[in-house]
């Protein structure tokens, strides 16, 4: 009785050790593939539970998200003007095909990678080859990592692989040529910072000068309306005078002698000394009609 249990129980285990070898989960972000002796049986492409049959058939994962190939240096590459530039790139890629994929590379993602910088490189050359420096930076940049993405991925589907894009992420000069370029750029802008100084002293002379003149002008025809208004004050003061003296002369004559006296003793501490018989005392001596 006894050995009927333990035979039950260890038959029971190794059932239930075998229906757990028998199942295996496919996960929404992979790909399964069933081998049988080392073939390739079946592909399993939707999640869930899967079934194999066991230690006869085995399983292996891939992966089956959208995967970033990021190099680790720049790469030098030669433009159309014999010039070098470092170009620092990355690649999108995912496994499309993966019963090719294992076939091709057997499912190392290494190899993978390896043959499609290889091919990005390539493509990358050609098209560099054939550009300015000015085209592949902003000219022409994103019509060449179309062509790039397209060429490469005609290759990467031969491995099973796609490759959805390929972007630049820049573009330098080596060291060496970016010293040279930087002096080049800095005499230039020099030069050009003389010109503008050049022309601007040019204008600021030719402003100054032109204020001058204006000035000039200005004052000078100032002066001459002063004059012409002074000269008209002074006519006009003189006929006023003319037309008095001309109406009354004793009068006149009367009113300049106080204007005279009234100069002459300006100040307490004025002195003059005259004969007493001098013009200059006919007013205070008598009413001045017969001069005595």
């Amino acid at each position: 009785m006894k050995l009927n249990t333990t035979s039950f129980l260890l038959g029971a285990v190794v059932i239930l050790i075998l229906a757990s070898m028998s199942v295996f989960i496919v996960d929404q972000r992979q790909t399964a593939i069933v081998f049988q002796l080392g073939e390739v049986m079946r592909v399993e492409t939707t999640p869930g539970i899967k079934w194999k049959i066991p230690l006869v058939q085995n399983v292996r994962f891939f992966d089956s998200r959208i995967l970033t190939l990021d190099s680790d240096d720049p790469e030098r590459f030669i433009t159309a003007e014999k010039k070098n530039v470092l170009v620092d790139s990355f690649i999108k890629w995912r496994i499309f095909d993966v019963k090719q994929y294992y076939i091709s590379v057997g499912g190392d993602e290494v190899r993978a990678q390896t043959r499609l910088t290889q091919t990005v490189n390539a493509a990358l050359r050609e098209e560099f080859g054939k550009r300015t420096i000015h085209e592949v930076v902003s000219g022409q940049r994103d019509e060449l990592m179309k062509v790039v993405q397209e060429k490469t991925d005609v290759d990467a589907r031969k491995i099973g692989v796609e490759v959805l894009d390929v972007r630049l992420k820049r573009v330098d000069f080596p060291l060496e040529i970016s010293d040279s370029v930087y002096r080049r750029m800095d005499a230039e802008r020099k030069r050009v910072a003389n010109e503008l100084r050049a022309t601007g002293n040019a204008e600021s002379e030719k402003i100054r000068a032109d204020a001058d003149r204006q000035r000039e002008v200005i004052l000078a025809q100032a002066y001459r309306d002063a004059q012409k208004i002074k000269g008209e004050g002074d006519a006009r003061a003189t006929a006023l005078y003319a037309s008095a003296f001309g109406r009354n002369p004793e009068f006149y004559a009367f009113y300049r002698s106080l204007d005279v006296y009234k100069q002459s003793f300006k100040s307490k501490s004025d002195v003059m000394v005259l004969d007493a018989g001098s013009p200059f005392f006919k007013y205070l001596k008598g009413s001045g009609r017969d001069g005595k």
